[in-house]
């Protein structure tokens, strides 16, 4: 019997390194390093635009700054939802303008705030052109349904499926 003393009774015993299931299959292709660090870049950057819409939308870059620095923000992720964030806030007004067009019967800012983020930040990413427009359309919808509600995540679907298709891009 192990004591308190024992280094055993802390870390528990020694134990092989769990191994992934072998023999089952995924749908699609298996998650890269990659992939991962933009989906989480995605939710840095609707966390700062979030942050931003609730404070002050004109001071967008700094909030970003400082909620990327509460968060210590891995270099990577910093680099990718700053650059979507920096789009944001370079083109607001004309991406709020052409989303605009595409909510039918909704103002913008009747919106919730998780929507209106998550539609800004789809467009950006559109606008951009380094990103499918499928997997902004799915990365979009994912981040709607995890930080709003299923209907939400229907909600931004059915606008940005929209959008993507005024711009010519499905």
């Amino acid at each position: 019997m192990s004591n308190l003393r024992d280094d055993t009774f802390w870390d528990g015993p020694s134990q092989e390194p769990l191994l992934p299931k072998t023999g089952k299959r995924t749908r699609g292709k298996p998650t890269t390093k990659a992939e991962r660090m933009e989906t989480r870049g995605r939710a840095r950057a609707l966390q700062a635009l979030y942050a931003a819409d609730v404070r002050d939308q004109a001071q967008l870059r700094r909030i970003a700054t400082t909620v990327f620095d509460d968060l210590a923000v891995i270099p990577e992720e910093r680099e990718f939802a700053s650059r979507l964030v920096a789009t944001v806030a370079d083109n607001v007004e004309a991406l709020d303008a052409a989303l605009a067009e595409v909510t039918n019967n909704w103002r913008l800012e009747r919106l919730g705030v998780i929507e209106r983020c998550v539609l800004r930040l789809a467009a950006a990413e559109m606008a951009r052109n380094e990103t499918p427009v499928k997997v902004v359309l799915q990365e979009a919808v994912h981040l709607a349904e995890r930080y709003g509600t299923e209907r939400s995540a229907r909600f931004v679907n059915g606008v940005l499926d929209a959008y993507a298709r005024k711009l010519g891009k499905l």
